[in-house]
């Protein structure tokens, strides 16, 4: 079960601590979204100068004033260092409005679950506050790890939904809350 500090904006997990993104957090913005590897299955996201990185804020935390919620930077309980990022946007998918599961994080901390325990985190915030709107993470077919994120976060394959991203197929994974989807 997560905590939630008395402002909402920060959530504990056994391991990491997740919260809002402040302007401090752009270097690391930028450093994720560099990385080629990061970026492997959405070459379209990466940056390529710092100025990307703060226009992203900017728009992460245009979303965080809109909507209440948004993409969280997760760091582990005690560290200042920025991990990766998870979190949801509002959005419109095949004329629907639903909320996007977003997860992206430094290499050097894959294969340990990290991914996968924050995005349940941000389910279990987001699903008690914006009950009403489905829940879907878009996933290249080829992105394996990906998929178990998904899956870990309670969704699973929609494929009726899958459409065409930005760079390429998307396979939707979804929560039980779409016309449709069981």
């Amino acid at each position: 079960m997560d905590e939630r500090s008395r402002d909402g904006e920060e959530l504990l997990t056994a391991r990491l601590s997740l919260r809002r993104p402040a302007p401090e957090d752009v270097d690391a913005i930028f450093s994720i979204h560099h990385d080629p590897a990061t970026c492997l299955h959405n070459p379209s996201d990466a940056l390529s100068r710092r100025e990307e990185a703060q226009e992203l804020f900017e728009r992460w935390n245009d979303h965080w004033q809109r909507f209440g919620f948004g993409y969280w930077v997760v760091r582990r309980r005690g560290s200042e260092r920025q991990l990766g990022f998870c979190g949801t946007k509002a959005m419109d998918l095949n004329g629907m409005r639903v909320l996007n599961l977003f997860y992206r994080f430094e290499a050097s901390s894959w294969g340990q679950g990290l991914a996968g325990e924050a995005a349940e985190a941000v389910v279990g915030w987001v699903s008690g506050r914006v009950p009403d709107l489905p829940l879907i993470a878009r996933v290249r077919p080829a992105n394996i790890a990906s998929q178990r994120v998904a899956v870990r976060a309670g969704l699973a394959r929609a494929e009726h939904l899958d459409t065409s991203g930005e760079d390429g197929l998307d396979w939707i994974f979804a929560n039980g809350r779409l016309p449709g989807h069981c």
